[in-house]
């Protein structure tokens, strides 16, 4: 297992684009700067093609037609793709999935989505240019994002260097929506991952000095609370009781008392009270009835729990556990838990990651890169290979509004993006030995 590591995190909004070509850039690093230059109109063109179809989760058809658009590239650059689909019943498009083969430098797995949370439903806009910027759904999560993975291989196949690397490419049709079971919709990405040395993820970048070698995980609990109906003259008494709403706001109150620390989370999402209650399958809609002269006999919870480690996850559940123990006078209660994403803790491993990085851009003249906090991220793909190896995140477009109306994409930013992703991974493919020689 790799080994933890304290990272201190920082915020700053500065960014540095200016590019010096230094003498820490060898004469093919410098052939791809040039090429990624010299692609970036038609890489903006492509972006606003995929941009103005739709593909929200649970537009099937559409998330499956950007995919396409996708799979046509990395056909044209030599890898083997496919379309993996999902069963019927998960209702959900399936994932596109991409492979070149090689025995030269580290084995990589380069990570997307096609989906986003926009249905065809939804009032967003298509794509709008206004001089560096550009709006429209999914512009920044992630299509901007799995734009750079594209022209990025592109700027290495066209200067020959992606003979014989070992490149995995999978961009799953339902990130924002995962379909379940997850040991369907995410098999494949775990198997990419048992066979690949390293993985970057191409979520939504975080600054231009900054990405992500930590991710908070997700999973979700459930709270059913009993109580003895009864009038309400009597609450408190011994017969009576406290009844099932007085009790769910006790645990409430004691979650939020002591289970406070640093990256952990527990909200209450939904919660509904009364002496007639049903909730729906989904566990987002329900029904509830009762009067105030009546105590009630029924409450149900539902909530989300981000963590940073397993450990911390399992030790916040323990916690909960006995606080859900302890019950008021006539009540009584259980709390389930169920997994979702797990967490994408911070490793020796992701710092490395993270270090080349910030090699690379420091030698384009980017400046440093830093890890960015895991508390203001939420969740992502990356979660479940990171286990399996070394990882880094947040590498994708710069720009604002996800999953907002308004989200927008910073097109001053691409090339210096595209840049330093495109040299990053001719690094992490070419044994050193063979790299070409810095200032050459």
């Amino acid at each position: 297992m790799m080994k933890r590591v304290t990272v201190f995190f920082a915020f700053s909004l500065s960014i540095s684009l200016a590019f010096i070509a230094n003498a820490q850039v060898s004469k093919q690093e410098k052939q791809l700067l040039s090429i990624v230059e010299k692609n970036y109109e038609e890489s903006v063109g492509f972006l606003e093609n995929t941009v103005n179809i739709n593909s929200g989760t649970h537009n099937i058809q559409g998330v499956k037609k950007v995919g396409m658009l996708y799979k046509t590239e990395l056909d044209k650059l030599g890898f083997a793709t496919r379309w993996i689909e999902m069963p019927n019943e998960m209702k959900r498009a399936g994932h596109l999935y991409a492979e070149i083969k090689g025995n030269v430098g580290k084995r990589l797995l380069l990570i997307g989505h096609l989906d986003t949370v926009f249905e065809p439903d939804s009032p967003v806009q298509t794509w709008i240019r206004k001089d560096t910027v550009a709006a429209g759904s999914g512009t920044n999560d992630m299509k901007g994002g799995n734009m750079i993975i594209i022209y990025a291989l592109k700027a290495l196949k066209e200067a020959g260097l992606l003979k014989d690397r070992q490149v995995i490419v999978i961009m799953h049709g339902d990130e924002e929506s995962s379909g379940k079971p997850l040991s369907i919709s995410r098999k494949d990405i775990i198997e990419a991952a048992q066979r690949s040395d390293i993985a970057l993820c191409f979520e939504t970048g975080t600054g231009m000095d900054y990405a992500t070698i930590a991710r908070r995980g997700s999973s979700s609990w459930s709270l059913t609370v009993k109580g003895k109906q009864a009038h309400s003259g009597g609450i408190f008494n011994k017969n009576t009781g406290a009844g099932s709403i007085y009790e769910a706001s006790r645990i409430i109150h004691r979650f939020y008392d002591e289970l406070q620390e640093q990256y952990l989370t527990f909200s209450p999402g939904i919660i509904l009270g009364g002496t007639q209650v049903t909730m729906d399958s989904t566990g987002t809609e329900g029904t509830v009835s009762g009067k105030t002269n009546i105590v009630p006999n029924t409450t149900i919870v539902k909530g989300d729990l981000r963590f940073i480690s397993e450990e911390q996850k399992n030790k916040a559940r323990e916690k909960m556990r006995t606080i859900v123990k302890e019950s008021l006078p006539q009540t009584e209660a259980e709390i389930t838990f169920t997994d979702g994403i797990p967490a994408m803790s911070p490793t020796q491993g992701n710092l490395n990651m993270l270090n080349l990085l910030s090699k690379v851009s420091q030698d384009l003249g980017q400046g440093e890169v830093k890890a960015y906090d895991p508390g203001l991220r939420g969740a992502g793909d990356i979660s479940f290979v990171a286990q399996y190896l070394d990882c880094l995140d947040g590498l994708g477009a710069m720009g604002g509004g996800a999953h907002a109306p308004s989200e927008f994409i910073n097109l001053k930013t691409l090339p210096a993006v595209e840049k330093r992703i495109a040299v990053m991974i001719h690094r992490i493919t070419t044994p050193e030995k063979i790299q070409g020689k810095r200032g050459q």
